[in-house]
């Protein structure tokens, strides 16, 4: 069931969690909720998310939205994994729109049904209704999950989808480490930190304030990616860094952003419910993670240079002013192209993925 999006009943119910909690919640745990609470949260609600234009009731564009080569840049990389890995399935980690499903279905269908079975795992009833609509067309070859299954094959695709995992705020201030996290304050909520042993993964050069992110949740979700795909790739396309600049001493003001209407601002606990709230990934954590559950790295890039390995500029030649005009934005470093990257894993051996052939850049992480 879908409920009608209410913040005052968002509201009421962290604060909630705040007082059950003894009067402090943990920023990660008050993402969750913000995010996730069933038929309150940001994702979990009705309200429209993705889309080109503010006009469209949108909140932000994500890069299947912006244009169609996106997905069909992709598809090439996800025929050229099920081919060395020897799989038929796709998996796709939250599928928003379902923009990208229906672009890589359409791809690699186009010389004939090439996967047997696509599966999106998504806890947004609302985004799954959407997804159902557009992808209509497949039959049942879709299917929808809530969870992993214990073992699986295939290639997993998650677009923008680490970026919204809950993370934990972390404050040096006079040189002590503190967790920042939230607590009631008359009618509102207040930021409030308190000591911890909690540190970054490396250490932040001076003495100067320094608020940042850690992401236990991203890294444990990667844990249990590794444990339960037996064959195939995962590839996950974010914005994001690799250690040494991520938690560079100049960026001493972190990551953490929301976004609502095609605008961005800084300020987690207004109007909770009614806006995305997210930050960058640590590329360096995700693939230490994925490797000590067995999983390697195959490749890591920006986003730029994979679609380009992947075919992007035929696929433009071929398309409108208007369409290149979107695509570009995509790889290009000033844009798109360098803020996001794509990571790749797989066990099986022997094979370099396509969108890695040039410019990788695995040995920064």
């Amino acid at each position: 069931m879908i409920f009608e999006h209410t913040p005052e009943a968002l509201g009421g119910r962290i604060r909630e969690a705040i007082r059950a909690a003894g009067g402090w919640l943990p920023f990660d745990r008050f993402m969750a909720l913000a995010l996730y609470e069933p038929g309150l949260g940001y994702y979990a609600n009705a309200s429209r998310k993705f889309g080109l234009m503010p006009q469209s009731g949108s909140d932000f564009v994500t890069a299947p939205e912006l244009s169609p080569l996106f997905g069909r840049a992709l598809a090439a990389q996800v025929d050229d994994a099920m081919h060395h890995c020897g799989v038929s399935e796709v998996w796709e980690f939250g599928a928003g729109s379902g923009a990208l499903a229906w672009q890589l279905l359409q791809a690699l269908d186009a010389s004939g049904p090439r996967v047997s079975r696509y599966t999106i795992v998504d806890l947004s009833g609302s985004l799954r209704a959407r997804q159902q609509q557009t992808l209509a067309a497949f039959g049942d070859r879709v299917r929808w999950v809530d969870a992993l299954p214990d073992a699986f094959d295939g290639v997993v695709v998650g677009n923008e989808v680490l970026d919204a995992m809950p993370v934990q705020l972390l404050h040096r201030t006079a040189g002590a480490w503190h967790e920042r996290g939230v607590a009631v304050q008359g009618e509102g909520l207040a930021w409030r930190d308190q000591p911890t042993d909690l540190r970054p993964p490396i250490d932040i050069p001076g003495d100067h304030d320094y608020l940042t992110e850690i992401h236990p949740q991203a890294q444990a979700f990667m844990g249990t990616l590794a444990d339960r795909l037996q064959r195939g790739a995962a590839f996950f396309i974010d914005y994001g860094f690799p250690e040494a600049e991520y938690w560079h001493a100049q960026r001493h003001m972190g990551t953490l952003i929301c976004h609502r209407a095609h605008h961005s601002d800084a300020h987690p606990l207004a109007d909770v419910g009614t806006k995305d709230i997210t930050a960058h990934v640590d590329f360096t954590g995700i693939a230490m993670a994925a490797q000590e559950a067995g999983l390697p790295t195959l490749g890591y890039t920006s986003q730029g240079r994979f679609l380009l390995n992947c075919g992007i500029a035929a696929l433009m030649e071929q398309a409108s002013l208007a369409e290149r005009a979107h695509a570009l934005k995509l790889v290009n470093e000033h844009e798109m192209g360098e803020l996001f990257k794509v990571i790749a894993l797989s066990r099986t051996e022997g094979w370099v993925p396509l969108g890695f052939a040039a410019g990788d850049r695995t040995h920064t992480l």
